[in-house]
């Protein structure tokens, strides 16, 4: 997706990337999106985690209300795609680890 990059795609990346807490990230994708595409946006994640954990297609369409051609977009993606959904999924999963684990100790 080489379209896809820009100066102002770098100035919005770089945005997020400083922002410090959920609640932040809130009332920035608050304003920059609407609530359908927010929603879509979190759906396809869950999506593509349901995916990577071994879920049916079936299962995922009964547990959400992603349509079948969704899910096929967003396992293209994760199977052939940039990488972006499973260095999300390895994030999430390293951060989910890490809060299991509780604070290091010095």
């Amino acid at each position: 997706m080489n379209g896809f990059h820009s100066s102002e795609t770098d100035q919005l990346f770089r945005m997020l990337l400083s922002l410090d807490s959920v609640e932040e990230c809130y009332a920035v994708f608050e304003d920059l999106c609407t609530v359908k595409e927010l929603k879509d946006m979190s759906l396809r994640l869950e999506v593509a985690n349901l995916l990577n954990k071994g879920k049916t297609y079936q299962e995922i369409s009964a547990a959400t209300t992603i349509s079948s051609a969704t899910i096929s977009r967003v396992n293209r993606c994760l199977n052939y795609g940039s990488g972006g959904y499973r260095l999300a999924l390895n994030h999430m999963e390293e951060t989910e680890r890490k809060r299991e684990e509780g604070p290091e100790e010095k």
